[in-house]
């Protein structure tokens, strides 16, 4: 695992770390990611988003016909409003690339995001009700076996 830590510089001796005791670390990779040494394979990820999110979404799958590769992956997704995008998925998050699956247009830029819910959040109120449902039903069943 390689931290982050203000001006100092990571070592490549595994947890090795060079940095002031007063600075605070910050783990340069997610905790549940999906790593290679020490890089993500971002295929892996792509699953791993997909199949977190399904359940609040039309239609959402790893593209087939976009090259992915260890450092990026593309995502097909269909919002429950109808919308369809291809996302990217690289190490600075995920990002719109396209208004139609598999498609990437070099000429957009748009924010990346920190999570698939976050984006998703931006993108369709469909997502963000189906979330909240979820969350419901989860807290309903806690406290029906909690009694």
């Amino acid at each position: 695992m390689m931290f982050v830590c203000g001006q100092g510089t990571a070592s490549n001796k595994g947890m090795e770390v060079d940095c002031q005791a007063e600075e605070s670390m910050v783990s340069a990779f997610d905790e549940e990611s999906v790593e290679l040494g020490d890089v993500k394979d971002m295929r892996l990820e792509a699953e791993a988003v997909v199949n977190d999110v399904l359940f609040a979404v039309s239609e959402m799958h790893v593209s087939q016909s976009l090259n992915s590769a260890s450092d990026v992956a593309y995502i097909n997704v269909e919002t429950r409003e109808g919308n369809r995008y291809c996302l990217e998925l690289t190490e600075a998050g995920l990002r719109v690339v396209g208004y139609a699956f598999d498609q990437v247009d070099e000429n957009l830029t748009t924010q990346y995001h920190e999570t698939v819910y976050s984006l998703l959040d931006t993108l369709s109120p469909g997502y963000r009700e189906a979330f909240g449902n979820a969350l419901l039903q989860r807290l309903e069943k806690l406290k029906q076996n909690g009694q």
